[in-house]
């Protein structure tokens, strides 16, 4: 299917890569990894044609398309939402045109027999074929559906594109990809623009997609929700195997530990032998077994370890500062931005020691309450902080506040105290700055440099209440541990925006869930959050079950009352418009069978032997294709119709 070959390309007077080679198979979902800088992106470029390898080649069939998304660098649209999504259907239209024009060709052809018509046939079978398959009947519902997965409401499907952030227009491109079926498709960071129902949405989709897909991640929960193989790139060298990254991961260190066994029991040997021949070098008597052990070293087929840095740093935070209970308290608290309100009358309270994870769809006010309670935001409402409470705060834009004439070292070295002066140079390889990095000036570093720079600064300074953004964006898995082990054992409070499940579990005791301009409270770890938050949305219309406060049992009662009747009428009009969804669902099965008879027909040459039958079933196979497309219109005004009164 897909084969990359020999490929070999130098970098700063090294490998990068040395002779890699693999091949990729239809269904294989494989998880790329590496430290970064190993060129895990410049691997996915090579295969997307972006970029060119000094020796090797990738090949595949002349038919075969690949669909890349890059971690950044898209292009500025001034289309809307939807309508640059729709760009991507280059494919879709060329074979409509090719389609139409095939039709036309047919219809004014009477030579049926000769191998030109059959030709001409055939091609027509095969695009209305690939045409079915890219969903070109209905392929604005396609777009829909991909879309709202993404986190697009319907509202904003005519909005400009300018009008949304750069990881909103991301998820555009990554739309525009999904819609068109790729035979490969190529994620780099896929989700480090998603929210966690975006990301889980991204996994059921790809989990059931007809192709290969490679991707890059550092989000472990992903990978093993979707991978079934894995591709280290180490060394310039690459270790494949068919596992999904948890299982691979333990899987290398098991192979490392057999490497390095037998590499120390061959080292004896050569030692051994050494040892032999220096000693007896001078003796003639035993010249003849010497020179012998001599040519058993030379032929013997040496081990070779690679490196790999087992080190580890043991980050503890500085005591923090005693607070009160009580942290933060907000009653009643409400933010807009002009005439956008974005929470509006929330009641919050975090008490000392508590590890909390913001969660929600983007612009849900997540990263704006975060910003109130540091301090940076205004607001409307009640907003108390707590007894003795210091505040850190960690957001991407912090890391432009960092002194841009320090070096690396300087930024850590300055803030560092006790025990950790001495191990400034660790803490800095923890955040993937190593060898000349710490000596470079902060204002030539990339915007990922200055992210991980500033944690690790952060890390360093005594707080009781720390508030983190989105801290994981830039970091790798090695990173993510350091940082997590080092946040599990932190004494103070701690609020993290993350969409990382992996980094949030076992670190989080209670999730706040943003939706709609409020927050609601969910105890316990994140997957017990996201349990219970697919269990809320089956169940959202029980609102008998989940009685209001504060009332006495006979108004408890007549509320039930009312909502139960509200219930029921709820009900009524959602079964009524489901029927007749079911109504239009069994007319577009009938529709699409009868297309696909025309479509059987039309690929047998002998039919169009009759022109006037071959004529009049061309006119059913119109009429047939415009009263699917009436169906599936209504079909959609339905759906919204439900989902509306949901």
């Amino acid at each position: 299917m897909l084969s990359v070959s020999n490929i070999s390309i130098h970098f700063t007077g090294q490998y990068l890569f040395d002779n890699v080679s693999f091949t990729v198979s239809k269904n294989d979902r494989i998880g790329l990894i590496g430290k970064n800088g190993t060129g895990k992106t410049t691997l996915l470029k090579i295969i997307a044609g972006l970029e060119q390898p000094e020796i090797g080649i990738v090949s595949y069939p002349n038919d075969f398309h690949i669909g890349y998304l890059p971690q950044e660098g898209i292009v500025e649209s001034n289309k809307t939402v939807f309508e640059e999504t729709k760009t991507a259907l280059v494919e879709i239209k060329q074979l409509e045109n090719n389609i139409s024009k095939y039709n036309d060709e047919i219809s004014a052809r009477s030579d049926y027999e000769t191998n030109d018509y059959i030709n001409l046939v055939q091609k027509l079978s095969e695009a209305n074929e690939r045409y079915k398959y890219l969903g070109g009947h209905s392929i604005e519902q396609v777009i829909e559906q991909v879309l709202t997965g993404l986190g697009f409401e319907r509202t904003e499907f005519s909005r400009n594109l300018k009008e949304f952030s750069g990881g909103w227009q991301m998820r555009v491109e990554l739309a525009k990809i999904l819609i068109t079926k790729p035979d490969c498709i190529l994620l780099d960071e896929p989700t480090n623009h998603l929210d966690i129902e975006s990301i889980q949405w991204l996994e059921s989709f790809l989990k059931n997609y007809d192709g290969a897909i490679i991707m890059v991640s550092h989000d472990r929960s992903f990978l093993d929700a979707i991978t079934n193989r894995t591709i280290e790139i180490e060394n310039g060298k690459v270790f494949d195997r068919k596992y999904k990254y948890s299982e691979f991961v333990k899987l290398r260190d098991q192979e490392r530990e057999q490497l390095l066994s037998a590499y120390k029991n061959q080292q004896k040997e050569i030692a051994k032998t050494e040892r032999f021949i220096e000693r007896f070098r001078s003796k003639n008597t035993l010249a003849t077994r010497v020179q012998s052990k001599v040519k058993q070293l030379e032929k013997i087929d040496r081990i070779e370890v690679e490196d790999k840095d087992d080190s580890s740093i043991t980050f503890h935070f500085p005591e923090p500062p005693r607070a009160g209970r009580v942290v933060v308290n907000a009653r009643s608290l409400s933010k807009s931005y002009g005439e956008k309100l974005i929470l509006a009358n929330i009641d919050f309270a975090l008490e000392r020691g508590e590890k909390i994870a913001f969660v929600g769809k983007n612009g849900e006010g997540k990263t704006t309450l975060s910003k109130i309670i540091a301090g940076i935001e205004s607001h409307d409402g009640d907003m108390e902080i707590g007894f003795n409470v210091s505040i850190g705060y960690f957001a991407q834009h912090q890391a432009e506040m960092l002194d841009s004439d320090q070096t690396v070292f300087q930024v850590i070295d300055n803030v560092a105290t006790g025990d950790m002066r001495t191990k400034v140079r660790n803490l800095l390889g923890a955040f993937l700055f190593s060898g000349e990095d710490i000596d470079k000036k902060v204002k030539v570093l990339s915007g990922g440099e200055k992210s991980r720079l500033a944690i690790a600064r952060m890390l360093l300074q005594p707080t009781n209440l720390l508030i983190m953004d989105e801290p994981t964006n830039h970091l790798d898995m090695a990173s993510k541990d350091v940082l997590k082990d080092a946040l599990l054992s932190y004494q103070g409070a701690l609020i993290l925006v993350s969409h990382d499940r992996d980094f949030l579990n076992e670190l989080t005791t209670k999730t706040l869930y943003f939706r709609n301009r409020k927050i609601k409270e969910y105890p316990g770890s994140i997957y017990e959050f996201l349990e219970k938050f697919r269990l809320d949305h089956l169940n959202e219309l029980e609102i008998g079950k989940k009685p209001g406060a504060g009332a006495d049992q006979s108004a408890k009662q007549g509320d039930a009352k009312i909502q139960r009747e509200e219930q029921k009428r709820i009900q009524r009009e959602q079964n009524k418009i489901q029927k007749k969804i079911n109504s239009i669902e069994e007319r577009i099965e009938k529709l699409e069978s009868s297309i696909a008879d025309c479509e059987d027909l039309f690929a047998d040459p002998d039919f169009f032997n009759n022109v006037d039958l071959s004529q009049n079933k061309q006119k059913e196979y119109d009429q047939y294709r415009k009263q699917l497309e009436e169906a599936m219109t209504d079909w959609e005004k339905l759906n919204i119709e439900l989902e509306s009164i949901e």
